[in-house]
């Protein structure tokens, strides 16, 4: 006989609601080791390589990494359009980008400290705006993608790159993270939502990890792309 979930998890399995979400990682230490990791920096050039696909990045776009950490996307986005802004919360994060750009000889890489998780206080205006593996960080993601949509020039191009949905089984350890995974539609009736056209979503990535028992699990991730008309 199959034991009853209980009432707690079973809520949590069909919300996404995570007991673990309103603590905060401390992405400044992480940032030391961050790109250490072999499987980060392949999925970061697996999303460029589909957004390459998905997108006409050209010399000259402006461009806004969302969430940029380390710069593993951004600096890939740089070398198509030439500048490039990264934004996020962790100020540790956005140290080891701007070391990352000096030590190449990089110009044209600029950060943005952003003072909470939604992006409020951003501004500027771009035509094109990346988001790699940091929605599910974020508590309201339509208010997010209605911000980032509100900050694209005449024909540009947001594109979200995240999980789909993965029980809580993606992240070692969940702290800080609101939603396990997204079902592609929700993310594409947000960018709707916020007037946003031709949105279309592909297959960005899968991520192969294992479990304490040593078990391989695939995790798949998505690009959503929509422009603004």
């Amino acid at each position: 006989m199959t034991p009853a979930v209980p009432e707690s998890i079973l809520h949590q399995q069909l919300t996404g609601m995570n007991p673990m979400q309103n603590k905060k990682r401390d992405f400044d230490q992480a940032a030391l080791t961050w790109d250490e990791k072999p499987q980060r920096v392949r999925l970061a050039q697996d999303i460029f390589r589909s957004l390459a696909a998905a997108v006409d990045i050209r010399r000259g776009m402006k461009a806004l990494d969302f969430g940029c950490g380390t710069g593993l996307l951004s600096l890939q986005v740089l070398k198509r359009t030439g500048t490039v802004t990264g934004a996020d919360t962790s100020a540790g994060m956005l140290n080891v980008l701007e070391s990352k750009a000096r030590s190449a000889g990089l110009s044209g890489v600029t950060t943005i400290l952003l003072k909470s998780e939604d992006g409020e206080g951003l501004g500027g205006s771009y035509d094109l705006i990346t988001s790699s593996m940091t929605f599910h960080h974020v508590r309201d993601i339509p208010s997010l993608v209605k911000r980032l949509a509100g900050l694209l020039n005449q024909g540009g191009t947001l594109c979200v790159a995240d999980l789909d949905p993965d029980n809580g089984n993606f992240h070692d350890d969940n702290t800080g993270v609101f939603h396990y995974g997204f079902p592609r539609e929700e993310i594409m009736k947000h960018f709707a939502d916020a007037g946003l056209n031709e949105v279309k979503s592909s297959d960005a990535a899968v991520v192969v990890k294992k479990n304490e028992a040593g078990e391989s699990a695939n995790f798949t991730v998505f690009l959503v792309t929509g422009k603004k008309q």
